[in-house]
């Protein structure tokens, strides 16, 4: 694929998905089977409005039946599914009107759990995909004037055991990957990509029925939640630097609390109400912890002090040690957790502990403990040793 994106002063290529390469092999497979011509090559239309041309490989026919792929190209994104070759077995079912009837195979997942895109029992054939795959057998029946319907099973051989390395496990999607895609475009390093993950996770936590919902940043954050909590980790929704976009999904599905968890070098961010924690859009960190020290009373100096601070850590034991910690922490906590209710303007309760693995900090904020109990999270508080 020839279309580039720039991100981070870097010129990346796109690639497409594996909705994409299902949709092309399911176009190619038919057109065999009505007579039409079988080229190397079909042109397909994204949703997103691109028209491309994919390679296609006729890996198996007879009079009843053509299976067709197409390889995964992920362009410069690190997705783990590129390479993989997504197939489509496609048999005509000549009854007039019998419509199209799309079936996961070898390395396609199945749905386990509720508040997925599909129903639990289905394959992993998300909706937009099934749209495109029905779209294109249209248009093929219509150019050769058939009347019947398709049978088409999509599948990904290897796609089990790639599927390890991705989110299925944890959303409820078992044996194999999911067929993706909402623009059939993949963009490299895509933000979309992981605010639809989170999205993922929330709905299914909510049609499982909860009304809490329980985030954490990243790493360090489970490994807290493990080692030091007794919250169950499978509870938790890992939503990277989109802390905003995950409070408003949790709020936009109805939950009731949420509960952040996470690293005082994230967290602090939100104590200005910086939403997206990564770097290139905001840091504020230094400048958060200084207007907490000055807020609880503390001197000028130790504030001057931390705006020098390369790290976190570094400021921590700089207020420890000119023993303002515990002032500067409380506010730190009332300004995070007030920045998270202004956000999704108090549709839920929220409340955030943070921490500092290094320094033994933690901090419970009072929105937390009012909604979770004390008891629940840690067994360190602010300023222990």
């Amino acid at each position: 694929m020839s279309d580039f994106i720039y991100k981070n002063g870097k010129k990346l290529r796109c690639g497409y998905t594996t909705g994409t390469c299902a949709a092309a092999a399911a176009k190619c497979a038919s057109r065999i089977l009505l007579g039409q011509n079988e080229d190397a090559s079909v042109f397909i239309r994204t949703p997103g409005g691109k028209t491309l041309e994919l390679p296609v490989t006729v890996l198996e026919r007879s009079d009843s039946m053509v299976l067709c792929g197409v390889r995964k190209d992920a362009g410069d994104d690190a997705d783990v599914t590129d390479g993989l070759m997504i197939c489509a077995r496609v048999t005509l079912c000549p009854e007039a009107g019998a419509g199209v009837q799309i079936s996961g195979g070898e390395g396609v997942g199945r749905v386990t759990r509720p508040g997925l895109d599909q129903p639990v029992g289905e394959a992993a054939i998300n909706s937009v995909p099934r749209k495109m795959i029905c779209e294109v057998l249209r248009e093929a029946a219509e150019e050769a004037g058939y009347t019947g319907g398709f049978h088409v099973v999509i599948s990904a051989p290897g796609g089990d055991e790639i599927a390890m390395k991705t989110f299925n496990p944890r959303l409820g999607i078992e044996g194999g990957i999911s067929i993706l895609g909402t623009s059939g475009i993949v963009e490299p390093m895509s933000d979309q990509a992981v605010v639809d993950t989170i999205r993922a996770q929330i709905s299914m936590r909510m049609a499982e029925g909860a009304t809490s919902i329980f985030i954490t940043p990243g790493n360090y954050g489970e490994e807290f939640i493990r080692e030091e909590t007794s919250l169950e980790l499978d509870a938790f929704v890992k939503c990277s630097n989109f802390i905003g976009d995950a409070l408003d999904i949790a709020a936009q599905a109805g939950a009731k609390r949420l509960l952040l968890v996470g690293h005082i070098g994230k967290l602090v961010k939100l104590g200005s109400g910086i939403m997206n924690t990564h770097s290139r859009f905001a840091d504020g960190r230094m400048e958060t912890l200084a207007a907490c020290i000055l807020q609880a009373g503390g001197d000028a100096q130790t504030a001057r002090n931390v705006l020098s601070c390369n790290t976190t850590e570094d400021a921590v034991e700089l207020m420890r040690e000119a023993g303002c910690l515990d002032g500067a922490m409380e506010i730190l906590s009332q300004r995070i957790e007030d920045a998270m209710s202004r956000h999704v303007y108090g549709r839920m309760e929220t409340g955030a502990v943070f921490f500092s693995r290094q320094s033994g900090l933690c901090v419970i904020g009072k929105n937390a403990e009012r909604i979770f109990g004390n008891d629940l999270f840690c067994r360190s508080r602010v300023g222990s040793d």
